[in-house]
């Protein structure tokens, strides 16, 4: 594995890692975590790609913030990344980092020969933090990051209860929840200031594959529905007996998805 190195339109450094090779995949990773949360897909991908996952700038080790975040500038970010490889390039986004891909898709759609976007927590009909978003950064500008992260799971993400309380029961999760807080929160504001609707995207042609799982938060797939009506060339595929995190509990599965996408998109 190898860093790539790219400038920032404000002047900072955007890092990247490399592997494998072959035709280009550019993967934007999820929120809450790093580039190293996709290892698992990864590993089922290098053989015959070459993979590159962006670091999202808020989400490098002590990366300095600036509010309010934008994904504007992530998609700058992502856009400049993809002008170091060689085309065709399939973009691959997670989560906020779906939503961070699809604007790259939208400030540059020469850049990308398609899309494959796992669940884009998008406010299509509505906010998708909204009063949680805000009592979730009260929460964490009070100094209880791990907090403002049970409101997301809880109340954003959507999580069961039960199911957040349980991880926050455990150390290794806090403490992870303590490292990325400030970056989650930033993210879901971020999300909210594109504003509600998806009218943007009836002009993006770009092909797309949008990914959920039938385990999910019904919110999300709603989501998801919306976003297929609004783009000219999508599908969706249902990851079945998965949630939102089959990057870590059936990375082979969401990796067999983005290969049948790279087939179509890279290899007409």
């Amino acid at each position: 594995m190898t860093e790539l190195l790219a400038s920032s339109d404000d002047g900072g450094l955007i890092t990247a890692l490399d592997d494998g090779s072959g035709q280009n995949l550019l993967v934007v990773h999820p929120g809450g975590g790093d580039a190293t949360t996709w290892d698992g897909v990864t590993g089922h991908l290098v053989d015959d790609f070459r993979v590159v996952r962006i670091r999202r700038r808020i989400y490098v080790p002590e990366a300095d913030i600036a509010l309010p975040h934008s994904m504007i500038a992530e998609a700058s970010d992502i856009v400049a990344v993809a002008g170091l490889l060689e085309p065709p390039v399939l973009l691959v986004g997670h989560s906020s980092g779906a939503v961070a891909a699809l604007e790259a898709a939208l400030l540059d759609p020469s850049a990308f020969a398609g899309l494959v976007l796992y669940e884009p927590p998008l406010p299509t009909a509505e906010l998708t933090a909204g009063r949680a978003g805000a009592r979730a950064r009260a929460a964490f500008d009070r100094g209880d990051p791990v907090e403002a992260m049970r409101i997301h799971m809880r109340d954003i993400v959507r999580m069961p209860a039960n199911v957040v309380d349980a991880m926050v029961a455990d150390r290794q999760v806090r403490a992870a929840f303590s490292v990325y807080a400030a970056a989650q929160i930033a993210d879901n504001e971020a999300i909210d200031a594109l504003g509600v609707g998806v009218d943007r995207f009836a002009t993006l042609e770009t092909p797309t594959t949008l990914v959920e799982g039938d385990l999910s938060p019904a919110h999300l797939r709603r989501r998801l529905a919306d976003l297929a009506a609004a783009l000219p060339h999508a599908r969706i595929v249902t990851l079945t007996g998965q949630g939102h995190v089959a990057h870590l509990t059936a990375p082979d599965t969401l990796a067999g998805t983005i290969r049948d996408m790279a087939r179509q998109i890279l290899h007409p």
